[in-house]
């Protein structure tokens, strides 16, 4: 996973998928996200649970331990390391979830360029990215190195010609056993490594080189090329 995404449908458009009964504590705002072509250690929406209440909040991409300050903050946690190694314990039981429309990766072509493709689900639904973080608890103030990072694992089938990282998406279900705090460690670590949807699911297809440039945003960067 190269580190590029697109959030551009509105928060409650994510809640609606997720059936989460209780009412959303939303620190987002209503509109649409818009964010076509979203980049490592910008603010993105994200979805965390505490006291069963579902919350949204605007979070850095990106998270180290205070100990690591030598080292860029990761921005992706391989899942073979996550939930033992000590570069992340810290964050491990702190679980949320990145609503995504897509994702986007870089190829090696023949003229030695890179082609940028777009990965989405098949049917366009909402692709909810499983993450740990460092976050304010309700009611507590945010902190200078708050900030997540998401959880990814090796491609499988076709999605190996585009990249041999993925991200791990979870269906509407397995993002509400995610994200519950009740869930146990173990249970949460048995959805990274099993539960996650297989690459069936998601298409590609090749876009324009313009969304190399992060500075560059709107709807015509996730357009397919002819």
């Amino acid at each position: 996973m190269c580190g590029r995404l697109s959030q551009y449908r509105g928060i409650h458009d994510f809640v609606a998928v997720l059936s989460i009964p209780d009412a959303l504590i939303n620190h987002v705002g209503d509109a649409p996200l818009a964010r076509y072509n979203a980049a490592p250690t910008t603010a993105l929406a994200v979805l965390h649970q505490h006291d069963q209440r579902l919350y949204a909040d605007n979070l850095r991409w990106g998270w180290r331990p205070h100990w690591a300050r030598d080292r860029a903050a990761p921005i992706n946690a391989r899942v073979e390391k996550v939930a033992h190694g000590a570069f992340f314990r810290a964050i491990w039981r702190q679980r949320l979830i990145v609503p995504v429309d897509n994702w986007f990766e870089w190829v090696d072509s023949p003229d030695n360029s890179r082609q940028p493709w777009l990965i989405h689900r098949a049917d366009r639904q909402a692709i909810f990215c499983a993450a740990i973080g460092q976050f304010p608890a309700p009611g507590e103030a945010s902190r200078e190195d708050d900030g997540f990072v998401i959880i990814t694992a090796d491609s499988e089938g076709g999605m190996l010609d585009i990249h041999d990282r993925r991200p791990i998406v979870l269906g509407a279900d397995r993002a509400r056993e995610w994200l519950d705090p009740a869930t146990p460690p173990e249970r949460a670590e048995q959805l990274l490594l099993f539960e996650g949807e297989g690459s069936g699911v998601f298409q590609w297809h090749k876009v324009g080189k313009a969304v190399g440039n992060s500075r560059n945003q709107g709807a015509n960067l996730i357009e397919a090329l002819e």
